[in-house]
């Protein structure tokens, strides 16, 4: 069994955001030569998360962000002095990792899945951890 782990940097340029690092994990696996495993994305910023859903639509990632704002919204009351108590929020609601399986070389994404950064608190540049487990 073989275990790879690289970190990538991602820039964000707006306050809140979704960054499309599908193709990032794949070079990551094709680099890694694993045909049967697992990649997990794991974000180590407590005003950062990572999700996978539709990349064929622009729509859905501005509707993900806009719904997160209903819930969560950035005038409301919080305690955090930073003032930047909505993003931590945010990033427990969407998570801070995502594993996918690895088969015959290539990531089990559905037809209109993308691997996206979810930046809360920007803009800044932050990074993520790839890692790659398997045969």
């Amino acid at each position: 069994m073989t275990v790879r782990h690289e970190t990538i940097t991602v820039e964000s340029h707006k306050s809140e955001e979704t960054l499309d690092i599908t193709p990032r994990v794949k070079a990551a696996v094709t680099r890694a030569k694993i045909q049967n495993g697992l990649v997990t994305v794991t974000v180590a910023h407590t005003t950062a998360a990572v999700f996978v859903n539709e990349n064929a639509d622009p729509d859905v990632q501005r509707d993900i962000l806009t719904a997160l704002e209903r819930m969560v919204p950035r005038d409301a009351k919080y305690e955090h002095a930073e003032g930047n108590g909505p993003a931590h929020i945010k990033a427990v609601l969407i998570g801070n990792s995502v594993t996918l399986a690895i088969r015959d070389g290539a990531i089990a994404l559905g037809t209109w899945q993308g691997i996206y950064f979810t930046e809360l608190d920007g803009p800044r540049e932050r990074s993520a951890t790839i890692t790659v487990i398997g045969d």
